[in-house]
């Protein structure tokens, strides 16, 4: 059985999970499903079409599932979609999607969104993500997996963050951070692979070679991209890292944030 507080204002045509807690004077309204054991603190917004995972937990004052602060967006029925075993902290805001980015705003699993972080329209969020303090994805961008934004970075409409990339404090991102690498500053350039995140998740020295070269011919040769890539596929080991990094060079669309060739060689020594 669900456990909500008296004060609590809750629409009868949310569902709620097994154990779901509900705190006071949390407000959850429309058409809302939140999975089992999931913790609902005080003062919480919940607002129509939106469907929460089990295990997940809602600080004080967060509001979920607005509608997207888009001026095109005319009261279509779009959803805000979250996975399970989440955290969203105070004052973070994560909205629905419209009906021009595809209708969903969709979070996956096990992702930290800390104080006023906000996730607008149309993101689409993976696995292990960590938001920092105030950081800001506008609308339509992508995170892969296990990328983290540091406190008070924001990051333009349309970008794609790569799995396992790093975004330093305070920075604009303007274009793709390709997976792997570090992003920092005002407009934001690459600074490195993120190789203390990545070992931290288990990569090895042997796994991590065939990255850092794929990355310096890529983004510190005199190469083109594409003679860059066609040189890495010729004669960089083909791992699955070297593969993703491939792929994501080749799709992107908004094109890769530039290199800080002079931060690169200070971090060489």
């Amino acid at each position: 059985m669900a456990r909500i507080h008296p004060t609590a204002l809750v629409d009868k045509s949310v569902e709620l999970g097994d154990g779901v807690t509900i705190g006071p004077y949390s407000i959850i309204e429309g058409r809302v499903v939140i999975g089992h054991d999931t913790r609902i603190h005080s003062h919480v917004v919940i607002k129509d079409l939106t469907t929460i995972g089990h295990k997940c937990e809602i600080f004080q004052f967060a509001v979920v599932g607005e509608i997207p602060q888009d001026l095109k967006f005319h009261g279509e029925e779009t959803r805000l979609i979250i996975g399970d075993g989440n955290i969203i902290r105070e004052f973070a805001t994560l909205h629905r999607g419209t009906a021009g980015g595809g209708g969903v705003t969709r979070v996956g699993h096990g992702n930290l969104f800390m104080a006023y972080t906000h996730v607008a329209h149309d993101c689409q969020v993976g696995n292990g993500v960590v938001m920092s303090n105030a950081a800001t994805l506008a609308g339509h961008i992508t995170v892969e997996d296990y990328a983290i934004l540091g406190g008070l970075s924001a990051v333009h409409q349309y970008c794609h963050i790569g799995a396992h990339a790093f975004v330093g404090g305070c920075s604009a991102v303007h274009r793709d951070v390709p997976p792997y690498a570090m992003a920092v500053g005002n407009r934001a350039k690459l600074v490195g692979l993120n190789l203390v995140g990545l070992k931290r998740h288990g990569f090895t020295d042997s796994s991590l070679q065939p990255l850092k070269k794929a990355y310096e011919l890529v983004f510190l040769s005199d190469l083109n991209q594409k003679e860059a890539i066609d040189r890495v596929k010729a004669e960089v080991p083909q791992t699955p890292e070297v593969q993703h990094l491939l792929k994501f060079l080749e799709t992107s669309e908004r094109g890769l944030l530039p290199a800080d060739v002079k931060e690169h060689r200070l971090n060489r020594g």
